[in-house]
């Protein structure tokens, strides 16, 4: 099988420095309704993901006529801002540890640049699903890969889609 040009891409994106904020549950809720507020707006169509304590992986498809950099930067600026929010009304001692010297934003949660690459090939596609599955771990986050709430894996070994927000790729 191979792809068009955005039937696939593999997404990056880390919390500022590698800290380890995506470590509380509710963040990483943050992150799902997001995806799945893009899914039902016939944005994006997620195929894998896992959010990990201080990144997240997704192997995603942009549904046209959205543009892909439009996409990402209203998923992650919209994340962040919600993040920030808790952060000020939560813990605002850890909000300064996202504190930048920048000219337009005073907080700063995601690294700049995420990373995006085109997956090309089935074959491509199958070693990134893997990558993202393994991560939990090789982390210590969980025995096996469907272990992991936070994951895609026990969509693909079992068929559970816990948060509503998955297409198989085959599909």
């Amino acid at each position: 099988m191979i792809f068009k040009r955005y039937d696939a891409d593999f997404f990056t994106a880390t919390i500022l420095e590698w800290q380890h904020l995506l470590r509380q549950n509710k963040y990483k809720q943050i992150i799902i309704e997001s995806l799945q507020f893009l899914v039902k707006k016939k944005r994006v169509i997620v195929n894998a993901f896992v959010i990990m304590d201080n990144h997240i992986h997704l192997i995603w498809q942009i549904v046209e006529p959205n543009q892909r950099k439009d996409v990402q930067r209203d998923f992650l600026k919209f994340t962040a801002q919600k993040i920030k929010y808790d952060l000020i009304e939560n813990h605002p001692e850890v909000l300064g540890k996202f504190s930048v010297n920048a000219k337009d934003r005073e907080y700063q949660i995601w690294e700049r640049n995420p990373l995006t690459v085109p997956i090309w090939t089935e074959r491509v596609l199958l070693q990134k699903l893997a990558y993202i599955h393994a991560n939990p771990v090789k982390a210590s986050l969980a025995e096996y890969t469907s272990q992991y709430e936070y994951s895609s894996a026990s969509f693909y070994e079992k068929g559970v889609d816990k948060f509503g927000l998955l297409t198989h790729f085959d599909c």
